[in-house]
């Protein structure tokens, strides 16, 4: 690809310093998203190496900010680092977010280090359903992306407490009355699907105000069987759970279970993927590519 530098998985383990983060295999299982792979080697050859080169990024801010606040002889406070991270469903976006802020936190003890996902942004289900978008879940216009703006304009400019929507995988739904606090974070951590995304109508959002971005890509025929594997998961997980989403599913046919995870896939996930998500690809900073096994097999770093 242009603008990218291409590493193989040893060219890239080859970058990571000498000195291996402290991780256990225990902290790895708690972090890891169902369905996803992830062990002790990606660590000390793939995240190790990510993990080093974000941190020197975020010195070269927080060396522009103070060269900036010096020369304005102007007293603000600096804008914390931003990481976005994108990628379909049922790629791992949410384990790499966790990995990253443990290692991130881990190697620099310094570091407040705060991770949320956009999912909150989505309008609540009964909003989708008014405005007939529930088939649509996940796409763009589900998203209120005016909110999402503002949440991060507010970041920005220092503000000490910023509250935002959260999302419940249990109930499939935003949850009324519960946010989540930003507290003047040194690097904020936004995980989702639409990270990258540019609205049809050309608002300023979400990878305006990054200064890092990860995709996390791989093959359409991969993710799909991610996706299934996933989903039997859940199914299993929540047959004994009344309140959560998929508790009808579970303890229903599962062949009509299975055959609706199809259909969503082929007409809401595998849509939005290809119209939606991988265009945004080449705007990331850093490219994560995933073969069988969730195998990081080779790293692109956007040239400077």
């Amino acid at each position: 690809m242009k603008n990218y530098t291409s590493f193989e998985r040893n060219e890239w383990a080859k970058l990571a310093p000498k000195n291996k983060v402290n991780i256990t295999k225990e902290e790895l299982a708690n972090i890891k998203s169902l369905g996803d792979v992830v062990d002790l080697t990606d660590v000390h050859e793939i995240y190790t190496s990510l993990i080093s080169y974000l941190h020197l990024v975020y010195q070269q801010k927080k060396n522009a900010q103070k060269a900036q606040i010096e020369f304005l002889h102007k007293d603000f406070k600096p804008a914390p680092f931003i990481i976005g991270i994108s990628g379909s469903v049922a790629v791992g976006k949410s384990t790499t977010a966790r990995l990253l802020q443990l290692l991130l936190k881990r190697t620099y003890p310094g570091l407040k280090v705060h991770l949320m996902t956009t999912d909150g942004f989505l309008y609540p289900n009964e909003e989708l359903q008014r405005r007939d978008l529930m088939p649509r879940k996940g796409f763009p216009e589900s998203y209120n992306m005016t909110m999402l703006s503002n949440f991060l304009s507010d970041v920005l400019s220092g503000k000490e407490d910023i509250v935002y929507p959260l999302y419940s995988q249990e109930l499939s739904d935003i949850v009324p009355g519960k946010y989540g606090h930003v507290k003047n974070p040194d690097v904020l951590i936004i995980e989702g699907i639409n990270t990258l995304q540019l609205p049809k109508s050309g608002q300023i959002v979400t990878s305006d105000f990054f200064d890092f971005s990860i995709y996390i890509d791989a093959d359409e025929d991969l993710i799909e069987k991610w996706y299934m594997q996933r989903f039997k998961k859940v199914l299993k997980l929540n047959k004994d759970k009344p309140n959560n989403f998929y508790y009808e599913m579970a303890n229903g046919p599962l062949d009509d279970a299975l055959k609706l995870a199809e259909e969503t896939w082929q007409m809401v996930n595998l849509v939005n993927l290809r119209e939606y998500i991988a265009p945004t690809k080449e705007r990331a900073s850093l490219i994560l590519h995933k073969t069988n096994g969730h195998l990081i097999d080779r790293i692109y770093l956007r040239h400077i």
